[in-house]
């Protein structure tokens, strides 16, 4: 038992007390090596402390709750009286310490002896089920990025090697493509039907026609823009490229059309009065007036956007050096989205069987073959459109609203994906489609249907129309798409991760659906003309 300096036995301290003592020694000694390596003695004692109060965390809340309170309400002054002592000079710690009670000080040498706990709490490993999430992966992304270009770097300089260079001129412009020249023709023809437009919405403002004969005029103008070409391809029978280029531009100005009809006809009615106060009340300079404008039309059928409206929010300049920038990146992605077509997609494509027909392990080895390929163009081809081209056009026509799309590769179901990855015919279907139907008493899931019915109408007259072969995969594939968005929303409330959803949609659009497409229809194609050629 230890004596008192009068000979009396003393009763010993209690353990709270003693390991209260021992972390004040430990936050000294710590405070006092920290002072010989940093300038800041804020730093070093915060340092010591936190450090001290880890390795002791484990025991020091063992105890009753009012010593572990006595040594936070403690903690503070010490640490202040820390302070003063490392700005001293390092030496002992003032009164108030363990200095008092003839305490010795301990070096850094005894906070990291042996003795010392290395380990303090409990603790996950870093990619372990319960705490994977809520880590950092951007190492490994970044490592992913490194793996993934020297990967690919090796497999084009092999298939340079191996193969040569097998870029073809004839492949993009032949002599056949001269003899489109009635393509030609029919796209300049294609301003016609806005001009219709324009007039019949002109005679209507001024009330020379009636509502019902108006309606059937924009009935004919909207048929025959989209009919005339469709017949013009198939009676030419023009090159595949070509006759996707001019479906294309015809699709483009359909939606258009609908859209200025659509937004006319509010504003000749009830919803004019509505429109006009909305867009006043959000304090948008946007020139609304009781008639149609033809400057208007004309910009709007030039600008990145399928709604229609009488003015857009613009910018303030153009930016002559990003436009330079971007038409490099533009030709750079172009290019390099043709060297894979050459290069991968088309020998792979024609080492290849009817995915329906042949072998089905053959099928699977060449549908998952061609997926990386196909992959890439699809993401050149949507980088090429969306961000570059787009922005391209709006920078030039000062258009403001340059939300092409969203950040569709996070979609975690496919509903999702088609809500953002193009927000030009998003938006117009929910102004157009969506909204009107649900205005006039249909459920929501018959809008969708009939939003996503429009959709696979106009996938495969692009395709199909081109291709000039009817088998309605596209239309197939995009009606797929609304049980498909069902499985994924079911999985992901199920098992409540939203990787799971992103994967199932990566997997079955663009590993498994697109791939199988560009088989089933080229090889439609080459089968129509070995018929073609036996008639």
């Amino acid at each position: 038992m230890p004596l008192s300096k009068d000979g009396e036995t003393l009763a010993p301290a209690p353990a709270s007390e003693l390991r209260s003592s021992f972390r004040r020694r430990l936050i000294s000694g710590a405070a006092a090596a920290a002072a010989a390596v940093a300038p800041d003695a804020s730093v070093q004692m915060t340092s010591a402390e936190n450090y001290v109060t880890e390795s002791m965390g484990g025991d020091t809340c063992s105890d009753a709750d009012s010593t572990c309170m006595d040594g936070r309400r403690n903690g503070g002054a010490e640490k202040r009286m820390g302070k003063a002592a490392v700005n001293n000079g390092g030496g002992k710690r003032g009164d108030g310490t363990g200095a008092g009670r003839g305490e010795p000080e301990l070096s850094a040498k005894d906070v990291f002896r042996a003795s010392a706990p290395a380990h303090r709490r409990v603790k996950e490993s870093p990619l372990s089920s319960d705490a994977i999430f809520s880590q950092s992966h951007a190492g490994l992304f970044n490592l992913c990025i490194v793996v993934l270009v020297a990967v690919n770097s090796r497999l084009i300089i092999e298939n340079l090697m191996k193969y040569g260079l097998l870029i073809r001129a004839g492949f993009w412009f032949s002599s056949r493509s001269l003899k489109d020249w009635p393509l030609l023709m029919c796209c300049l023809t294609l301003p016609c039907f806005p001009l219709a437009a324009f007039l019949v919405e002109k005679l209507a403002w001024k009330k020379l026609i009636s509502k019902p004969v108006v309606l059937l005029f924009h009935v004919i103008i909207a048929m025959i823009e989209i009919i005339y070409p469709v017949f013009v391809i198939i009676r030419c029978d023009s090159a595949v490229l070509s006759g996707l280029t001019l479906m294309l531009i015809v699709s483009i100005i359909w939606l258009k059309l609908i859209s200025f009809m659509h937004t006319n006809y509010d504003f000749r009615t009830m919803c004019y009065p509505i429109a006009k106060d909305e867009i006043r009340s959000e304090g948008l300079s946007f020139g609304y007036s009781d008639d149609v404008s033809f400057g208007s039309l004309v910009y709007f059928m030039m600008a990145p956007t399928l709604c229609y409206q009488p003015s857009y929010p613009r910018t303030a300049c153009i930016r002559r050096g990003w436009v330079i920038r971007q038409c490099i990146k533009l030709a750079v992605f172009t290019g390099f989205m043709g060297f894979i077509i050459e290069q991968y997609i088309n020998p792979i494509v024609k080492n290849s069987e009817h995915p329906l027909k042949g072998n089905f392990l053959n099928a699977i080895e060449r549908v998952l073959k061609l997926s990386v390929p196909n992959l890439y163009v699809w993401l050149c081809m949507f980088y090429c459109f969306f961000h570059l081209w787009l922005n391209i056009l709006a920078e030039f026509l000062r258009f403001g609203d340059r939300e092409f799309y969203k950040d569709w590769w996070n979609a975690k179901t496919i509903e999702e994906y088609w809500r953002m990855w193009n927000m030009p015919v998003h938006k117009w279907m929910v102004r157009h489609i969506y909204f009107p139907c649900v205005r006039n008493g249909l459920p929501k899931g018959v809008a969708i249907l009939i939003s996503f019915l429009i959709s696979a109408i106009f996938h495969e007259l692009c395709i199909a129309v081109p291709c000039r072969t009817f088998k309605f995969w596209a239309f197939i594939a995009i009606s797929i798409q609304v049980p498909l968005g069902i499985l994924t929303r079911h999985l992901q409330n199920k098992f409540k991760n939203s990787m799971v959803g992103n994967m199932i949609f990566w997997v079955f659009f663009c590993i498994l659906g697109q791939p199988m497409c560009v088989l089933l229809y080229y090889h439609d194609v080459m089968n129509r003309k070995s018929v073609d050629r036996v008639i």
